[in-house]
């Protein structure tokens, strides 16, 4: 992955995880460029296939696929950066993400988006 495709992405998502919206300006960690589709599972380096995450949820996302609902237990595939959106998807309250779909619920549930100052963080504290 050239530099101008890493630029493009964190241009595209203006600096922000993609997953959990936390700017990168209150992280002191460099976002990752992340695989929707990890390759392992055939996913390519194409725009359409990347996102930018923060580390938190980079590392818990790894090549998960889908996660359960924390509510309904059921398995349900994890949030697309690109087809889906998110305010579809998720609420955030001052820094709390709270998932509205099972779709967001999973997907905040397995990235454990509230943890530790994952809180403070987004909230500008």
């Amino acid at each position: 992955m050239d530099a101008a495709l890493r630029q493009f992405v964190r241009r595209r998502a203006d600096n922000h995880c993609e997953y959990c919206s936390l700017p990168q300006e209150r992280e002191p960690l460099i976002f990752h460029i992340e695989h929707i589709l990890p390759r392992q599972h055939g996913g390519t380096d194409t725009p359409a296939n990347l996102a930018l995450a923060c580390h938190h949820c980079n590392l818990r996302k790894g090549t998960n696929l889908a996660g359960l609902d924390p509510e309904t237990r059921v398995l349900t595939r994890m949030f697309h950066p690109r087809l889906d959106d998110w305010d579809e998807h998720f609420t955030d309250d001052d820094g709390e993400i709270t998932g509205r779909t099972a779709i967001g619920r999973a997907t905040t549930h397995l990235l454990r988006m509230n943890e530790g100052g994952r809180l403070e963080l987004r909230a500008g504290r």
